[in-house]
């Protein structure tokens, strides 16, 4: 467990070069299903919105940022619920309303906010500026913004009106129990992590790996905006 620091930033590093089109998206099989079916369908829609989100690594490293350096399960819940009321408004609402933002645009928005979050974690807005912004409320903003990621995705599948609201409900619970899923998993590695020494030698390495994983987000959806 010793290495765990060094293992970690290895496994942020090793999302330097994705696939830009499974930043935020749903896998074409799912699309496909999306695409055919109609009526209420909840439990096929909880396996989906919890399949998005234990494969989907802007999610998980923005989540990773975001507990990084909170000890207290109920800062981690506070924080936790946050992102979620904030992913889960925007994700229905922007559904609902066929209300999106272009999937490039937003993907990039979403990648900086993973730089955001590593740049707080190394503390250097208080460096630069003087000033702390204020985590909680910039945990919801960028919330906001990542439930426009998947509602953009969603509308450009043309899910079937019928049974609309209820399957986006279903599928808003399955993100949730998908969040807690990857929740937990970093939990377990960070709470065995913090126990040894490496965790303070190795934290800025994993921050700066953070970030550059989210720069690298960003320049993968510009490009894709400016050539498509």
């Amino acid at each position: 467990m010793r290495n765990i620091g060094f293992w970690l930033a290895a496994l942020v590093a090793s999302l330097l070069c994705p696939d830009p089109a499974f930043a935020h998206a749903v896998a074409e099989g799912d699309k496909g299903y999306i695409q055919e079916v109609s009526g209420v369908l909840l439990l096929p829609f909880v396996y989906l919105g919890a399949k998005h989100m234990v494969t989907g690594y802007d999610h998980i490293l923005f989540l990773l940022g975001v507990i990084f350096f909170l000890y207290r399960m109920k800062h981690i819940a506070l924080y936790v619920s946050l992102f979620a009321l904030g992913h889960s408004t925007t994700m229905l609402l922007g559904v609902w309303f066929n209300f999106g933002i272009n999937s490039y645009i937003i993907d990039a928005i979403i990648g900086g906010s993973i730089v955001y979050k590593a740049l707080d974690n190394l503390g250097a807005f208080q460096r630069w500026f003087g000033i702390q912004p204020d985590t909680k409320l910039a945990t919801l903003i960028f919330g906001l913004f990542h439930g426009f990621g998947l509602a953009s995705k969603i509308i450009d599948y043309d899910i079937s009106p019928d049974g609309l609201l209820p399957n986006l409900i279903a599928f808003n619970v399955g993100v949730e129990i998908g969040q807690l899923l990857a929740l937990a998993a970093i939990l377990i590695a960070m709470g065995y992590w913090r126990r040894t020494s490496s965790f303070l030698r190795h934290a800025y390495t994993a921050n700066v790996a953070m970030m550059t994983a989210g720069f690298v987000l960003i320049g993968y959806q510009l490009t894709g905006y400016f050539v498509s």
